[in-house]
């Protein structure tokens, strides 16, 4: 009897290509770009008094993805080598050697570029240099500098994360009004009591990784303690977008009611030390940011 022939078919192209595709995708980090969606919508509408054209909350939106994808891109490339190390974050396209890293990094300038483009081109150039200006600040300030010097990282670099209300404002009027200023505060504030909350649940991979994240270098009550700081501070912040006058009763009663909750769920958290109390913080602070932009764009269009 011969032998049996067994031979390796070779992946289809099609699926070669799904998994290319797959691959720079994730480099993009598509979760965390969600937020870009529930947060430059709402604003735009606001900034408005009613719905902007739709090709100009099209090209706003596409823009800010393709700059935050590109930084997001560069931030897996800068943070392979701790990527590798970390349970959470081995399985990226990077450490799994899905993508090469050079390769990694012209596609995250090739979308820095078209996001500049497409803003400058379609919606407003203040837009553009804002949406550049935090992709720099992410890469140059957050990733290249603070993340792994200052367990304060998380505070200042989430200033980048804050910054699609005002591109989204500066979309629709071609400036920054004290509204906007009011809603990317309400990030900023929001950011440390979210991620302080999530990498409680990661401390031991932070501390494997050398990364100086507040739950490894500092106790749990201290981080708990901080998070419900956070969470306090950000109610007023958030009520302070009702003195502006470009929101009503509608948006005061929604930003009152989660935040008290917000307030309410951190306080709770500093005494219960119970596995997953940190994440259900993490959750509802989603739930949180999410809501309390919907209301953003709810209320000029049934109030105004």
């Amino acid at each position: 009897m011969g032998a049996l022939d067994v031979r390796v078919q070779p992946a289809a192209p099609a699926t070669r290509w799904r998994e290319v595709f797959s691959a720079y995708l994730a480099l993009t980090k598509p979760g965390i770009i969600s937020l870009l969606l529930i947060t430059t919508v709402p604003t735009m509408i606001l900034a408005q008094r009613g719905i902007p054209s739709p090709w100009l909350m099209f090209a706003t939106v596409l823009g800010g993805t393709l700059a935050a994808g590109g930084a997001n891109a560069i931030n897996c490339y800068v943070d392979r080598d701790i990527d590798e190390i970390m349970h959470r974050t081995r399985g990226r396209p990077l450490p799994m050697g899905k993508v090469d890293p050079a390769s990694a990094l012209v596609f995250a300038l090739g979308l820095e570029v078209a996001a500049f483009l497409m803003l400058a081109l379609a919606a407003d150039l203040l837009a553009a240099i804002l949406a550049f200006s935090a992709a720099a600040f992410y890469v140059l300030v957050y990733t290249m500098w603070l993340k792994r010097t200052t367990p304060q990282n998380i505070v200042i670099g989430g200033a980048a994360g804050a910054m699609p209300p005002l591109v989204a404002w500066a979309a629709v009027r071609g400036d920054v009004g004290w509204p906007a200023v009011v809603l990317f505060a309400i990030i900023f504030f929001w950011t440390p009591p979210h991620f302080w909350a999530l990498s409680i649940k990661y401390r031991d991979d932070y501390a494997r990784a050398g990364v100086p994240m507040l739950p490894v270098v500092a106790s749990l009550h201290e981080t708990k303690k901080q998070i419900f700081v956070y969470a306090a501070l950000l109610m007023p912040v958030s009520l302070a977008l009702y003195a502006t006058g470009t929101v009503g009763w509608l948006y005061a009663v929604a930003a009152a009611a989660l935040g008290g909750v917000f307030v309410w769920k951190a306080w709770r958290l500093r005494g219960d030390d119970r596995p997953g109390a940190a994440m259900r913080v993490f959750t509802f602070s989603l739930l949180y940011l999410a809501l309390i932009f919907l209301a953003v764009g709810i209320d000029p269009l049934i109030l105004r």
